[in-house]
């Protein structure tokens, strides 16, 4: 096998994600294989994600591919180090080793000192088939868009790749590649429902600044309706799910793009329930209703905060009151809601994250998730703190949630400061149908506050 293209991501090493236990396909790469495939490229897709380094080792040993293509990301780009590294033994045939994904953009020197060939930066589906197809036929790839490499001692960087404009040429993704029926059963066996993703468009015209738009860029991009359509057809042929998750970043950002989804979903009696994410802004009365009609049973509303200071730091565009307000009709309408808070954003004080608590109190979403500001390189988040980082560890065994920079507050207030929120925002939730239970939550936040003072005095 000339070909092969693999992950780095590992189940068994993610106790978090043991205990969720709601893994999905890499279905980025599997794009890229279906890509390859329609360009009759012969390729395997070794999935890591059930498996260990040991056993995908074992596998590159016995195949000796020629060239190893391997998507790297924030979350895996420790072991993809380690794997490139360990690849670099006469042992394995000593194959070119193409790294592409979110994470090697903006740090593409570091990855080609840790040991890779070649950079595919960007959409991966043109360059990686021109590139591998250059390498195994033994011709030029100076010229190819959308790559690095090292010559002589010296990064070289090709010209960026044109974004794709027409995304029904892509093929669909490979899921034949991989053994679907794993993350399925997984799904299955922890919470009674599989659950399948699927993308319908490219980019994000927004402007977040802690978002990072390396791949796509900030563009919109959209598949045709009827592919969609096609593709959610085939998936319930072949697989059966009992529910899609839409990865897109805005999935309602084109209304026209939503009706027309709507009179193709009822008109070819599809059932199936499905949840999205979106903005506040991109919803009113008549979507949510074209979307319960089209099965959505869950939406996600960021929000990113309760302060409207700091969501102005980040650049959302968004008002909190329409955050809220739309996260209340949503419930009301029989739609779960979710939303995404961040806390230690710059600039954030203690007032900023009472007005958060506040916020989900009212806005009462059915699931939240909390998570503390970190600055991925690439975007404008990083670029604002840059000069004001206090920590900065060695880039190949840490991600970039581990730089920390100057804050309202020490490091570790904000790791009580989450545990408060959540506290809070539990005890208000409980207090109407189990008060010892709504006590408990507010006898740790009131702990937790005695915690927070040592780090404002």
């Amino acid at each position: 096998m000339s070909l092969v293209l693999t992950h780095a991501y590992y189940l068994s090493e993610d106790p978090k994600e043991q205990k969720i236990m709601k893994p999905y396909p890499p279905l980025g790469l599997l794009y890229v294989s279906g890509y390859l495939l329609s360009k009759n490229i012969k390729h395997e897709v070794f999935d890591s994600t059930f498996s260990t380094q040991k056993e995908q080792l074992t596998y590159l040993k016995e195949k000796q591919p020629e060239i190893v293509c391997i998507y790297t990301n924030l979350m895996t780009k420790i072991n993809v180090i380690r794997l490139i590294r360990i690849l670099r033994s006469k042992a394995y045939g000593t194959p070119k080793i193409i790294l592409g994904g979110p994470d090697v953009t903006y740090n593409v020197a570091n990855y080609l000192k840790a040991g890779a060939d070649f950079l595919v930066i960007g959409e991966g589906e043109e360059t990686t088939y021109e590139l591998c197809c250059a390498l195994l036929n033994g011709k030029d790839y100076h010229n190819l868009d959308g790559i690095a490499f090292q010559e002589n001692g010296k990064v070289i960087q090709t010209n960026p790749r044109t974004k794709l404009k027409d995304l029904a040429i892509l093929p669909l993704p490979n899921r034949a590649a991989i053994n679907i029926n794993r993350y399925l059963e997984t799904w299955k066996n922890n919470h009674g429902k599989s659950s399948m993703t699927i993308s319908t468009q490219r980019g994000c015209p927004y402007t977040c600044k802690w978002c990072s738009t390396a791949v796509y860029g900030q563009s919109y991009r959209r598949r045709p309706v009827r592919l969609v359509i096609e593709e959610i057809k085939e998936l319930k042929a072949t697989y059966n799910p009992d529910m899609l998750w839409f990865v897109d970043d805005v999935f309602t950002v084109s209304h026209k793009w939503l009706k027309e989804f709507h009179s193709e979903i009822l008109k070819e009696n599809i059932h199936i329930p499905f949840e999205c994410i979106t903005r506040a802004e991109r919803l009113n009365d008549d979507i949510l209703q074209l979307l319960k009609e089209s099965g959505c049973y869950r939406i996600w509303i960021g929000a990113e905060s309760g302060s409207q200071a700091i969501i102005d730091a980040m650049d959302r565009r968004v008002d909190v009151q329409t955050v809220k307000e739309m996260i209340q009709k949503t419930n009301r309408i029989g739609i779960e809601t979710g939303t995404f808070i961040m806390l230690g954003y710059p600039g954030e004080t203690i007032a900023d994250i009472k007005e958060t608590i506040t916020y989900l109190k009212e806005a009462n979403p059915t699931h939240y998730t909390i998570t503390i500001a970190y600055p991925i390189k690439g975007t404008g988040l990083y670029y604002e703190i840059k000069n004001k980082i206090t920590h900065q560890p060695d880039w190949e065994t840490s991600t970039d949630r581990d730089i920390d920079f100057e804050r309202t507050y020490p490091r570790k207030f904000y790791d009580y400061a989450v545990r408060k929120v959540f506290n809070e925002v539990e005890y208000f939730r409980n207090l109407s149908h189990s008060r010892w239970k709504a006590y408990k939550f507010k006898i740790k936040s009131i702990a937790i506050t005695a915690l927070l003072k040592r780090y404002t005095k």
